[in-house]
């Protein structure tokens, strides 16, 4: 007994060791965000004089307007969640549970497209928006999520392949189309799974500079993400006390939305064999 309480002590030590490395990083921006300019390049690491002045400075910025880019990325945000969760589930569903000619075939192929980097397509994927006339425009940013995205289809496939037949089964027997087992039986039973994609790609979206750096011209469109990157000045003047206070406005969202999902999470993570 007294070693087996020295090993869980010596977890549980090693675990928090592991989690003050990741939070440290969150607390030193917080820090930072409370000091008054002429302490910020100071080596402390805790305020002297706690003060809210960045987020005040921040707020009143002509440079980093928050609810205009908090807009702009929702918009892109709902748009392309609606589009990545119907379509990656619909996917999903005919891979596991629709038999047709080729179904293996076409899910390896599907799968393979994870192993192409970006910067492969990112030329080929201008051109084609850039003959759409979308350059300039927040559409190429949610439009592709509505045609699925081969991560999520393969999260929620391995979900379904769990589910009983049985119960598709019975619901055809008293006269359910496959449609009808989709969307009755297997969205509501699947919630865990869709929450875990839904936070996959919140985060994704949140934290996307490099799609809104390419197609977004205008600055009234920009997002969060690119707004924290405008606001870094190149000049080496930048304020870091309101860089600080803005990233930890960007950030808290994210923080608060895990926190609320997180049971709803880890139940996905478990039972979609994603652990694995």
């Amino acid at each position: 007994m007294r070693i087996r309480s020295l090993n869980l002590a010596l977890t549980y030590a090693l675990l928090i060791a592991v989690a003050l490395l990741f939070v440290l990083p969150l607390l030193w921006m917080v820090c930072v965000s409370l000091k008054p300019p002429a302490e910020v390049l100071q080596p402390n690491f805790l305020p002297t004089a706690p003060t809210l002045t960045g987020y005040r400075e921040i707020a009143r910025s002509a440079q980093f307007d928050f609810l205009l880019y908090a807009r702009n990325t929702l918009i892109i945000l709902v748009l392309s969640l609606v589009g990545v969760l119907l379509s990656s589930s619909i996917a999903a569903y005919g891979f596991a549970r629709v038999p047709f000619p080729g179904r293996g075939l076409m899910f390896a192929v599907c799968l393979a497209t994870m192993m192409i980097p970006f910067p492969v397509i990112m030329v080929p994927t201008y051109m084609l928006f850039k003959y759409l006339g979308w350059i300039g425009t927040l559409r190429p940013l949610w439009v592709p999520a509505w045609f699925g995205s081969a991560f999520n289809i393969f999260l929620l496939r391995q979900f379904f392949l769990g589910i009983p037949k049985e119960l598709e089964e019975s619901a055809m027997l008293d006269g359910c189309t496959r449609w009808g087992c989709f969307w009755r039986i297997m969205l509501p039973l699947s919630r865990p799974a869709l929450a875990v994609v839904a936070l996959f790609h919140c985060l994704a979206v949140w934290n996307d500079l490099i799609g809104p750096l390419i197609y977004l011209t205008h600055q009234d469109q920009f997002t969060l993400a690119l707004g924290l990157q405008f606001l870094q000045s190149k000049s080496g003047d930048t304020p870091w006390n309101q860089l600080m206070a803005a990233s930890t406005l960007v950030v808290a969202p994210v923080l608060l939305l895990f926190f609320m999902a997180q049971r709803t999470f880890i139940q996905g993570i478990a039972t979609t064999g994603l652990k694995g």
